[in-house]
């Protein structure tokens, strides 16, 4: 069982940062990957980033790429997403989640159903 928990989200202005965070316990990592995903208001959750704790793998978004940034730290277990030039498109209720790696597969889960542990979700509100 993983258990996780976001911090780091509020009302910021378009153009403006913010770095969302992780904290998971319950499991080591290694063999997990890492992903971030949104639910803007009235619409489905969508991808927005993942990454394998181990190897480093990552996925972004086409809508975020330049712009998000997912890292972890292996000795708070936290993973990060850091938000540069905000739009308001980007507004969402922003989850983490964990999923164990398939290592038979070249590229990290970019998907929500391929993920089974979630967090809370933390709003995210960009204003123009």
């Amino acid at each position: 069982q993983v258990q996780l928990v976001e911090s780091g989200g509020g009302l910021v202005q378009a153009g403006g940062s913010l770095r969302l965070s992780c904290a998971a316990s319950g499991r080591t990592l290694s063999d997990y990957a890492m992903g971030w995903f949104r639910q803007p208001p009235g619409k489905e959750r969508e991808s927005v980033a993942a990454l394998r704790w181990t190897g480093g793998n990552t996925y972004y978004a086409d809508s975020v790429k330049g712009r998000f940034t997912i890292s972890r730290d292996n000795a708070k277990n936290t993973v990060y997403l850091q938000m540069n030039s905000l739009k308001p498109e980007d507004t969402a209720v922003y989850y983490c989640a964990a999923t164990v790696v398939d290592w038979a597969r070249p590229v990290v889960a970019s998907e929500p159903y391929q993920y089974g542990y979630w967090g809370q979700g933390t709003q995210v509100t960009v204003s123009s």
